[in-house]
């Protein structure tokens, strides 16, 4: 992430500023991040995930929740693998095939439900998002 000052809280107040804050994170993105989504069931993981998408010169339209692919793979102006952990209840990490998804050093990686994932440990640099929230109101999310 080339642009720190992006790892703080941020109130988005409608479904466009989620779009807008994945957008922003997408822009400072590098190549080989990996990004854990945390939130509910309706909190904007996906919604955020198409921003960053668009950032990255990809049509949002293509982009959707890979909750019963569990993994989905956009070429945009890097690869990126969206992954959903939803359905999965034990080793995820291992269901996923995240190792093999990981040798791609240079592609972005963004987990959904990225707390199944338990104690994994990842190779390369993590940015954490939570999002707090759902239905029509707020969301508090947390860059970290």
């Amino acid at each position: 992430m080339r642009d720190e000052s992006l790892l703080k809280n941020y109130l988005c107040n409608s479904p466009q500023d989620t779009f807008d804050l994945g957008e922003k994170i997408g822009e400072s993105l590098q190549g080989g991040e990996i990004i854990l989504l945390e939130g509910g069931l309706g909190a904007g993981k996906t919604l955020l995930t198409k921003g960053i998408l668009y950032a990255l010169d990809f049509d949002v339209d293509e982009v959707t929740s890979p909750s019963f692919t569990l993994v989905n793979r956009y070429d945009a102006k890097f690869t990126v693998y969206h992954l959903d952990l939803w359905r999965i209840e034990e080793n995820a990490a291992f269901a996923v095939g995240l190792d093999e998804i990981l040798e791609n050093e240079n592609a972005i990686v963004i987990i959904e439900w990225s707390e199944r994932l338990q104690n994994f440990s990842f190779p390369k640099k993590v940015i954490r998002v939570k999002i707090e929230g759902d239905g029509d109101e707020a969301r508090k999310v947390i860059v970290s």
